[in-house]
């Protein structure tokens, strides 16, 4: 059952002066009609999701992250996905620089004259973990939308699972590289950590690693440490912020592969050079013979001479590259029904109709509470996205207060993670329509509804 994404990266919403917008505008228009194209073309028909390896925007403003939310809903849309199948990071143009403050400027030259021990010393406090966060505000509120919330605490973070084949799953593991940036951070002398509360990454029977990244290892102090631990804890690393696509795989042991898979930019900032907008399509299936997994990547590029996307038959070795990874977690489970068994217990009309297992689960961190939602409800994940992507702070705090899940004189501190609990507890409570219908009000009085 062949699984497929859209994969995105260094999209730069927001960058656009003089004519590039008009430029830039048409290619992404484009890049949406060859996407559909390409993936009808796969099996299946649809893409399962979506995949953003950091710099949705150019500054980390809402304005550009409102842009986004609306070009992202039209091409998944076009794939086939729900609007709400999306996994992304963060990039260094997706936090706020003019919100960091003279403590945050200390704590990051702290961190630059030191290294792990400083950095994990700082993400040990709260306080301080705040004022680093606080430069994803604007961020912070988009992913949140897609469930795809920063850790507060600087850990990874992962909540889609998708079942290959019997007990095969491949699971998403989404790192934050740019909690340090400031625009001056480079590859030659490397000052960017990815620390060890976030790479230390558990192993688990029948699921391996799919992690995505903005930055390529070769950009973080720490890169030793974090190469160990993704090479043999992950079987696929995805980096963007190069804009340079390439894919490398190495054997870490016998039957055990580590693929690196960097992305050029969708968008990129200058774009003077032929095929300088590019996108994958990535198709991900269980190999039976060998129980491993099969990785098959759709380079996508410009070409400028006739203005459209098409096949890149250079960037990556061939036009459509195909790797079988061998997977130790893979072999770790019993074996599994293969793909001529099916065939043979199973009608082909059935097997015909056969969909893969896409999973938005709960997150999976440390100490965490049950989630609020159990099981989860029809419509839930898109009035999540909509509440919290399409919606004001200001609107939030209405809605929350008019279902009373905010006491009227109350005056705690409201966080995004407030915000959040308090939303799973009023559709925990039943409330599930009576968020939608004020979300619903909201969204039709900005758009000039009554």
């Amino acid at each position: 059952m062949t699984v497929s994404f859209i994969h995105l990266s260094d999209i730069h919403f927001g960058q656009e002066r003089d004519d590039a917008l008009h430029f830039n505008n048409d290619v992404k228009a484009q890049l949406i009609v060859d996407a559909a194209e390409v993936v009808r073309a796969l099996p299946g028909g649809v893409a399962h999701g979506i995949l953003v390896t950091g710099d949705i925007a150019q500054a980390g403003k809402a304005d550009q992250y409102t842009d986004a939310g609306r070009w992202l809903d039209q091409l998944s849309e076009a794939v086939g996905c729900e609007s709400f199948r999306i996994q992304m990071v963060p990039g260094n143009h997706d936090l706020d620089r003019s919100l960091l403050s003279k403590g945050g400027s200390l704590m990051l030259d702290a961190i630059r004259a030191g290294g792990a021990a400083e950095y994990e010393a700082i993400l040990s406090s709260a306080a301080d973990r705040a004022v680093l966060f606080a430069r994803f505000s604007d961020y912070g509120k988009f992913c949140e939308g897609y469930d795809c919330a920063l850790d507060s605490e600087g850990r990874y973070a992962t909540n889609m699972l998708v079942e290959l084949a019997p007990g095969r799953f491949i699971r998403f593991v989404r790192l934050n590289s740019s909690l340090l940036c400031t625009g001056e951070e480079d590859d030659k002398n490397p000052q960017l950590m990815v620390g060890a509360r976030q790479f230390t990454i558990p192993r688990t029977k029948g699921e391996e690693i799919v992690a995505l990244i903005h930055h390529p290892l070769n950009w973080f102090k720490d890169s030793g440490d974090v190469a160990k631990y993704l090479r043999s804890r992950a079987r696929i690393l995805i980096s963007g912020h190069e804009h340079n696509p390439r894919v490398h795989v190495e054997e870490v042991e016998s039957e055990t592969d580590f693929m690196m898979l960097a992305a050029g930019a969708t968008v990129p900032t200058r774009s003077n050079e032929p095929y300088a907008y590019t996108y994958n399509v990535i198709e991900f299936d269980w190999d039976s013979e060998k129980d491993a997994l099969a990785v098959k990547i759709h380079p996508r590029a410009w070409n400028p001479d006739f203005t459209r996307f098409e096949a890149d038959e250079n960037v990556l070795g061939k036009p459509e590259p195909d790797f079988v990874l061998g997977c130790p977690n893979f072999r770790a489970v019993a074996p599994a029904v293969t793909h001529n068994q099916v065939s043979a217990a199973v009608p082909p009309a059935a097997a015909a109709h056969e969909t893969p297992t896409v999973e938005i689960v709960a997150e999976v961190v440390e100490n965490a509470k049950e989630p609020e939602v159990k099981p989860e409800l029809p419509g839930y994940r898109l009035l999540l996205l909509r509440f919290f992507r399409d919606l004001t702070e200001g609107e939030r705090l209405r809605i929350l207060t008019e279902l009373d899940a905010i006491p009227l004189d109350s005056d705690d501190l409201m966080t995004q993670a407030t915000e959040r609990h308090l939303f799973d507890w009023l559709v925990g409570h039943g409330k599930l329509k009576n968020i939608q219908q004020l979300v619903e009000h909201y969204i039709q009085f900005k758009d000039g509804g009554e």
